[in-house]
C-alpha cells in the first residue's frame, strides 16, 4: 500500500506542475497533504466529496481524448496483425512475457484493487450493485488505458516517434499527456482532460495509504476513534512513503507492479480455494492463478531490480516453481475429496 501510494505522488505532481509550473517539489508536497487528509478523515468527509468531481473529469477525459482522435482524423494502428510485436524501445531487454503483465498493472489485474473492496463495499447501497461498482469499474479503467496507448500512438504517427518523443523528455509521461491533452482538446478542454488523467492515480494514493494505516491498526489491534491513535500510524507510513518518492520514478513503479501483481496472485488463489471449498467452478480462477503465478514468478528471476537471470533460465526456474504451485493445490484438492469420501 505504501508503494503504491509513493508512485502516485510523482506521477499526479508531474502532470499537474505542467499546468501551473509551481514545481514537482511543491505539487508532491500538496499531493501528500491531501493525502493525509484523506487517511486521517472519515471517507464521507473528504473522499467521498470530491470523489464525484474526480469522476466526471475522469469521465470528460476518456471522451474528450476518444473523440479528439476520430474527429482528427488520426489514424490509429491496427492491433492485428502488425501489432503482434515487442515494440519496446529496448526489445532484448524488456520481453513481452513476464514484462507486459507487469507493466500494465491496474486496468488487467490488480491487487491494490482487491484491497480496496472493503471500502467500495461500505458505499453501495446495495449487495446487487457490486457487480456493477466492481466488474464495471475495472472493464472501464481498461477502457481508459486502451485510450491512452491508442492516443499516444495515433498522435505521434506510431510506436518508433512516440519511443522517440519518450527518450526527448526522459520517459515524462506527464509531458506526452499535457501535449496531447492540449492539442486535441484546447486550453479549456486540455485542462479538464489532464485533471481526469491526474484523478486516476490520486484516487488510487488517496486509498492506498488510508488502508495501510487501517491494515497496520487491524494487525496491531489499535482502536482508531481518535486523531491521535490515527497519528500514530499515519506519520512513519509517510515518513516511508517520502523515503520511497526519492527512488527512481521508472524503478519503483516496476517494483509497485510488481508487488501489485504478486497480491493478485495470492488473492486469486485464496478464492480458487474458497470456490473449491464451496463446491462452485473454482476451474475459472485457477487457470488466471497459475499464469500470474508464472508471470510474477519469471519477472522476479529476470527482471533488472530482480535477479537479472537470463530469461531462457528464468523461465525454466518459473515454470518449475509454477508447476510446484500447481501440484500442492492439486494434492489438497485430492486431500479434501479423500476426507470427503471417507466421511460419507
Amino acid at each position: 500500500m505504501i508503494l503504491v501510494g509513493a508512485v502516485f505522488v510523482i506521477g499526479p505532481s508531474a502532470i499537474l506542475n505542467n499546468m501551473s509550473n509551481l514545481g514537482i517539489p511543491v505539487w508532491a508536497a500538496i499531493v501528500f497533504f491531501y493525502y493525509v487528509l484523506a487517511t486521517l478523515l472519515p471517507i464521507d468527509k473528504l473522499i467521498g466529496r470530491i470523489y464525484p468531481v474526480f469522476g466526471f473529469a475522469l469521465l470528460f477525459m476518456a471522451v474528450g481524448i476518444s473523440a479528439g482522435l476520430i474527429y482528427g482524423g488520426y489514424q490509429i494502428p491496427e492491433a492485428f496483425p502488425s501489432g503482434l510485436t515487442n515494440m519496446h524501445a529496448q526489445a532484448d531487454k524488456f520481453p513481452v512475457f513476464p514484462m507486459l503483465f507487469i507493466t500494465i498493472a491496474c486496468g488487467a489485474i490488480s491487487g491494490f484493487h482487491s484491497t480496496q473492496s472493503p471500502l467500495m463495499a461500505r458505499c453501495i447501497t446495495n449487495e446487487r450493485l457490486g457487480r456493477r461498482v466492481f466488474y464495471g469499474a475495472m472493464v472501464a479503467e481498461g477502457i481508459v488505458a486502451l485510450i491512452w496507448a491508442a492516443a499516444g500512438m495515433a498522435f505521434y504517427g506510431g510506436v518508433g516517434p512516440l519511443n522517440e518523443v519518450m527518450a526527448e523528455h526522459n520517459g515524462n509521461a506527464a509531458w506526452v499527456v499535457n501535449d496531447i491533452s492540449n492539442s486535441l482538446l484546447g486550453k479549456a478542454g486540455g485542462l479538464l482532460a489532464l485533471l481526469g488523467v491526474v484523478a486516476a492515480p490520486i484516487t488510487s494514493g488517496d486509498t492506498a495509504f488510508r488502508s495501510a494505516r487501517l491494515i497496520v491498526a487491524d494487525f496491531l489491534r489499535m482502536n482508531q476513534q481518535s486523531i491521535i491513535s490515527r497519528l500514530k500510524i499515519t506519520i512513519p507510513i509517510f515518513i516511508a512513503g517520502f523515503v520511497i518518492t526519492k527512488i527512481d520514478f521508472a524503478i519503483i513503479w516496476r517494483y509497485m507492479a510488481w508487488s501489485n501483481q504478486t497480491l493478485a496472485t495470492i488473492v486469486l488463489w485464496a478464492i480458487t480455494v474458497y470456490l473449491f471449498n464451496e463446491k462452485k467452478a473454482y476451474l475459472i480462477t485457477l487457470i488466471p492463478s497459475v499464469f500470474m503465478t508464472a508471470v510474477v514468478t519469471v519477472y522476479l528471476l529476470a527482471a533488472p531490480e530482480g535477479f537479472m537471470l537470463p530469461i531462457n533460465i528464468a523461465s525454466a526456474i518459473g515454470l518449475v516453481i509454477t508447476l510446484a504451485v500447481l501440484a500442492w493445490f492439486l494434492v489438497y484438492v485430492r486431500k479434501v475429496r479423500v476426507a470427503q469420501q471417507s466421511v460419507l
